[in-house]
């Protein structure tokens, strides 16, 4: 199921790609943009875990350099009946954590060094639980692919809007400049709502495989409350094509904005996490 996700998501991905290419040159911008969005999907299966780890300066750890944290990622592993991830830690004080890898024989698990100073073994382990439900349930590859691709797109978007706005657009002076900013915004907008619709389902499902995993649904939720209450007092520094990777969403979203995040509300996901208590 997971491989026909990844192949709907890579094909969803290309053709924006190429029609913003169209928009900012006409065949020749689509020819391009095909050709571009062909080679970023090899390199993306390939290489978009390598990227994301570099992008937020992930160093690797093992159980000399981080004795309790790796013991909790090997236990758990052991458990879940996995492979032994590569282990990472990402020099930011802002509490989260991630998992990437195209499969569970190349998965890495990162967490950041305020996830370890503001969580207690017991609320940790229900994050590295999580993670490795992501590693489990094989949606690691679509989120590091949909991150890759749609940073991309919404760099390319950026291109478009710029030529839109001062060079009036590629094929059509007279009215191309507004066509090629629509279509800018559009990519943009269609590129966030495929992180959304891809993270939300994930969490749901991570959040009750990690509860069995770990035995545990209080401590994930423990883990989600404090992640909450964190999130607004310590910024992370994130890319926003990447932030449906995370656990919880790096950038705090109210009001209407909130409608738009890559993620569930942490009200509902705990709420879940209750009730999975309270049934077992």
């Amino acid at each position: 199921m997971n491989t026909a996700k990844t192949a709907l998501l890579m094909i969803v991905l290309t053709g924006l790609f190429i029609v913003i290419g169209y928009a900012l040159g006409g065949e020749s911008g689509m020819i391009i943009a095909f050709g571009l969005a062909f080679l970023m999907n090899i390199f993306s299966y390939w290489f978009s875990d390598k990227i994301v780890l570099a992008m937020y300066r992930a160093k690797e750890v093992d159980e000399a350099t981080a004795p309790g944290l790796y013991a909790i990622v090997r236990r758990l592993t052991q458990r879940a009946g996995l492979p032994m991830p590569r282990v990472y830690l990402i020099p930011q004080a802002a509490p989260n954590a991630f998992a990437t890898g195209r499969n569970p024989q190349h998965a890495a698990v990162a967490v950041t060094q305020g996830l370890l100073q503001a969580l207690d073994d017991e609320a940790l382990e229900g994050v590295i639980a999580h993670e490795l439900s992501h590693v489990g349930n094989r949606d690691i590859l679509i989120g590091t692919i949909a991150a890759t691709l749609a940073g991309a797109i919404m760099i390319l978007s950026r291109l478009a809007m710029f030529a839109g706005m001062f060079f009036g657009g590629g094929r059509d002076r007279r009215g191309g400049g507004i066509g090629v900013i629509f279509v800018a915004i559009f990519g943009t907008i269609a590129a966030l709502l495929i992180q959304m619709a891809i993270s939300r389902s994930r969490e749901y499902q991570a959040d009750a495989s990690a509860a069995k995993l770990s035995g545990n649904p209080r401590g994930l939720a423990r883990a989600l409350q404090a992640l909450q209450r964190a999130s607004s007092r310590v910024p992370m520094q994130a890319d926003p094509a990447t932030s449906h990777m995370f656990i919880v969403n790096p950038f705090t979203r109210k009001g209407l904005v909130s409608l738009f995040s890559t993620h569930p509300p942490i009200e509902e996901r705990v709420e879940r996490l209750e009730r999975m208590r309270l049934q077992s």
